[in-house]
């Protein structure tokens, strides 16, 4: 092929999937200089130094991840390597949630996003030590583990990767300071101009000494402390303080809280139970973005001669391999449609960091950041954090990705086998 084509690379024959663009059908992609050259029905294979063929598979644009713990090495065994979790697996975009502190922002930048293949935001964490192992000592999640001054300053000088506040609201910490933390959380996140994103769901053991709180309680004093355009996540968690109450009902204030702009992320990771994400999504509440919540706990795979002792010391240990496709798979066979699954992984996430002018769907001029994946038919097995089992009659999988026109296959350890029940 002559170094005079029109374009480096065509994706041909794929059914192209853009909620953002409204764009569904088929369509071939073309890139030049790591850019979208074209969006057309048919372009002419000859036009291209490189074509792909696509033909049976999903064109989406690049998938963003909203709830990714990759700030590998400084948060110990929590940290996962962001490629695995990124281009590996056909996912262009992260976004660390609450890895990174002000203390901890420069490692992040130099060490972790510059040399990885995946473009990488945050959520700069509330507290002074960040995700440091993964949250597992309450004792420095407290008042005094928070400097709001410091945190809006770095937040400020970090803006190109810093897009939000990670907070956690959950009776551990509720037991011990109330709402005090998250409070500060709000004001960090107001002074910013960033959202406040919120943890729900027990994470630490209440406290030993004083009344054990109300789980149901905690959300209510929440939501009004939010504001349009922050989020909650984990809605589906089987742990108390969620989104549905001890009655097995959607507290109503969900409803308020979602009809004034607050919004929902999956958050999956340790934090999804089929019984109640069936529960919230039938009572009308479907999430706005699809953060997978991958972490070195939970999808850490047993190895043999493994022993009890060191399965213990893992919290959330059981669901691996798990992937981005894996939950969007699940989200499809709770009744939400393919387009909307494919926005929580495009359009709306790049709203969610208000970068929707630069991210979330594909047209002419903007960077190459192609996700592809395929719908495999048959009979599939997926599992809750509960151990629950459930039969799907599809599979998503990722297939390749362009991040900036360069190619990724996806390879990533954490795919599942594609293996009917």
């Amino acid at each position: 092929m002559s170094d005079a084509s029109q374009y480096d690379t065509i994706l041909k024959g794929g059914t192209v999937i853009d909620p953002a663009a409204e764009r569904n059908g088929l369509f071939d992609v073309a890139v030049k200089d790591g850019r979208i050259a074209a969006i057309e029905p048919d372009l002419p294979a000859s036009a291209a130094k490189d074509v792909i063929d696509v033909t049976g598979k999903i064109v989406l644009p690049g998938m963003i991840d909203t709830h990714a713990h990759v700030y590998e090495h400084v948060t110990g065994k929590f940290g996962l390597n962001p490629d695995l979790v990124g281009v590996q697996s056909a996912v262009t975009t992260l976004v660390d949630q609450g890895g990174p502190s002000c203390m901890t922002i420069g490692g992040f930048r130099n060490h972790t996003a510059k040399l990885a293949k995946t473009r990488l935001y945050c959520f700069i964490s509330c507290y002074l030590v960040g995700g440091l192992e993964g949250h597992l000592y309450p004792d420095l999640y407290g008042p005094n583990g928070v400097n709001a001054e410091h945190t809006i300053r770095v937040a400020k000088e970090n803006l190109d990767m810093v897009r939000g506040i990670k907070a956690h609201a959950e009776i551990g910490g509720q037991s011990r300071w109330g709402l005090e933390v998250i409070k500060v959380g709000k004001q960090i996140a107001r002074e910013v101009g960033v959202p406040l994103y919120i943890h729900l769901g027990q994470l630490w053991s209440t406290a030993e000494e004083g009344p054990v709180p109300d789980a149901d309680e905690l959300i209510r004093e929440l939501v009004p402390i939010m504001d349009e355009g922050d989020v909650l996540a984990h809605p589906f968690t089987r742990h108390p303080g969620g989104f549905v109450s001890e009655e097995g009902e959607v507290h109503p204030i969900v409803f308020e809280a979602v009809k004034r702009g607050v919004r929902v992320d999956v958050g999956h990771g340790s934090h999804f139970s089929f019984a109640v994400a069936k529960k919230v999504i039938d009572s009308g509440v479907k999430p706005f973005t699809l953060g997978a919540d991958l972490h070195g706990y939970n999808v850490r795979v047993p190895q043999p001669g493994m022993g009890q002792e060191e399965r213990e010391e893992n919290p959330f240990f059981g669901i691996a391999p798990f992937n981005l496709t894996v939950a969007m798979t699940e989200l499809m066979m709770l009744g939400m449609t393919l387009e909307e699954v494919v926005a929580t992984v495009t359009k709306n996430p790049a709203i969610m960091i208000g970068k929707e002018d630069e991210h979330g769907t594909l047209a002419v001029g903007r960077e190459a950041d192609v996700s592809v994946i395929e719908i495999l038919d048959g009979r599939f097995k997926l599992f809750d954090n509960s151990g629950v089992e459930a039969i799907s009659d599809k599979l998503v999988r990722p297939v390749m990705c362009l991040k900036g026109g360069e190619r990724f296959d996806a390879k990533s350890p954490l795919i599942p086998d594609a293996v009917a029940a």
